[in-house]
């Protein structure tokens, strides 16, 4: 996928800014292989914190070699030193193996997210 670059950095920067967006980075070799960004905030239907994984990604060519099973370790972590009580992911329906990996690493399959598409509004 080719994202729009401008939108990207305003992405970028106002989260880099938050005090609630942490990213992680992988490195092997002084090369980095993936990353994985940690929003944590306080919802008031749980009365307490929840964290959310909002992007993970590893280098295709560095996939199955327990990148992933390393960020998913630091950000569960690091959640949890913050207070987080549970951790969510949404994937999109088409990415079996990405819920493959989640379920391996404990996520459940528990909800259904409903989106409202913007662009499609008149």
């Amino acid at each position: 996928m080719i994202l729009d670059r401008a939108g990207f950095d305003f992405a970028f920067d106002r989260n880099i800014q938050s005090a609630n967006i942490t990213y992680f980075i992988a490195f092997l070799n002084d090369h980095p292989v993936g990353l994985v960004s940690c929003h944590i905030q306080p919802l008031l239907h749980h009365a307490a914190l929840v964290s959310e994984i909002q992007e993970m990604y590893v280098e295709p060519e560095y996939r199955s070699h327990k990148i992933g099973k390393a960020l998913m370790e630091r950000v569960t972590t690091f959640a949890k030193e913050q207070g987080a009580i549970q951790m969510e992911v949404t994937s999109r329906q088409s990415r079996e193996k990405a819920h493959q990996f989640y379920q391996r690493e404990g996520f459940e399959k528990s909800h259904v997210k409903l989106v409202r598409y913007f662009t499609n509004e008149h």
